[in-house]
């Protein structure tokens, strides 16, 4: 799909058209909506992170930053959206806004919720499966669940629901945060940038306080939303300030060539690298969300770049397309994979996990996503 054909840019809460811009010209609401090439080949990558540290390579891969790739471009797209939405209309319809979030996550969630739980009380042992355990889940708060009873009596593969949680908790309220910054305090762009890059600052100070203090542990710094939501925050951010996809370009393409990029990717390097847990569970994330601010910029302005050319070969962008689901289900295939395939070897495990997974998601894609997507569509225009 080449860069002007209209497509539906969606994260794992939000589909809607978001204009693009041409790298010399002011945004305007009315322009000619574009695809945006670069973020389902993101989405991929992320998803991919995750899923090779779940196959054991955890020690060699950083899953964990797939995760924190996924926040920011949450955070990203959906304040996107909800600028173009007040730039269009002047507010912003919150009804409209829980409706398209609602029909966009929670059918494949409880849909992949209820296999997995029916699975485990079929084939494990009677008392295994804990009735608060999946409830957790279910009610959105995996991530407390898991800091305070760990994994046991859950539906096998269902931790991966803390990270949904951390966006649920967050986008309860962010919609309503973002339209007194622009309708009742009338903060321009800079401005609510700044406050919002306050709030990660904030975010820091708290895990500080709770690392070396309180003397928290890595789960609940790594887990709990009042933890993790600068991750999003920092994707918020870009979005209302020199957001590549709607504002015009900053600096000179040879600045981000051959000084922003390669800082960039020394500081993500830097990160991966330190192995001090208190470095690891305070200041990482946020050079993180710092660095991918960058990073996201640059894949967006110059996708055709020999760096960021690769996201967009068709397939990894398919694969972006199903990573919602593909997250969602991935980790209990892989548990499933293992336990009846125990004695083939770990990489073709994994390629089977793989495949199962990429049939099942693109599965629900057909036959669950694209219905509700077609329905949010009709109720919320």
């Amino acid at each position: 799909m080449t860069p002007d054909q209209a497509l539906c840019v969606a994260d794992g809460a939000v589909a809607s058209r978001v204009p693009a811009i041409a790298a010399d010209a002011p945004f305007t609401v009315a322009q000619q909506v574009r695809h945006v090439p670069s973020l389902d080949g993101l989405r991929a990558l992320s998803f991919l992170l995750v899923f090779v540290g779940h196959v054991g390579l955890d020690r060699y891969v950083p899953g964990g930053f797939g995760v924190t790739v996924f926040f920011f471009l949450s955070g990203f797209l959906i304040t996107t959206l909800l600028r173009a939405e007040f730039a269009r209309n002047g507010s912003v319809d919150f009804g409209h806004f829980w409706l398209r979030r609602a029909l966009r996550i929670l059918p494949p969630f409880y849909l992949v919720l209820c296999a997995a739980t029916l699975t485990a009380a079929v084939v494990d042992p009677p008392g295994t499966l804990s009735g608060p355990a999946v409830a957790a889940r279910a009610l959105h708060v995996t991530n407390y669940w898991l800091i305070f009873h760990g994994y046991a009596g859950e539906p096998p593969g269902s931790g991966v629901y803390w990270s949904l949680a951390v966006e649920e908790h967050f986008y309860l309220l962010f919609p309503i945060f973002y339209l007194l910054l622009l309708q009742k305090l009338h903060l321009p762009s800079l401005r609510q940038a700044q406050l919002l890059w306050i709030l990660c600052a904030l975010v820091l100070l708290w895990r500080c306080v709770l690392v070396f203090i309180f003397h928290a542990s890595a789960d609940r710094t790594y887990m709990a939303s009042d933890t993790r939501l600068d991750s999003i925050i920092f994707g918020c951010a870009l979005a209302v300030w020199k957001n590549p996809v709607l504002d015009a370009p900053v600096l000179r393409a040879r600045w981000w060539k051959y000084v922003v990029v390669p800082g960039a990717l020394l500081v993500l390097a830097g990160c991966l690298l330190v192995r001090s847990p208190a470095f690891r569970e305070t200041g990482r994330y946020s050079l993180e969300g710092i660095a991918l601010t960058f990073i996201f910029v640059a894949a967006i302005r110059f996708h055709d770049a020999p760096p960021f050319r690769i996201l967009n070969w068709r397939p990894l962008a398919f694969v972006g397309v199903l990573s919602y689901s593909l997250y969602l289900l991935h980790y209990a295939v892989i548990l499933g994979v293992q336990r009846v395939f125990a004695p083939v070897h770990p990489a073709l495990q994994a390629l089977l996990a793989l495949s199962i997974s990429l049939g099942a998601a693109w599965l629900i894609h057909l036959l669950v996503e694209q219905p509700c997507a077609r329905l949010r569509k009709r109720l919320t225009v």
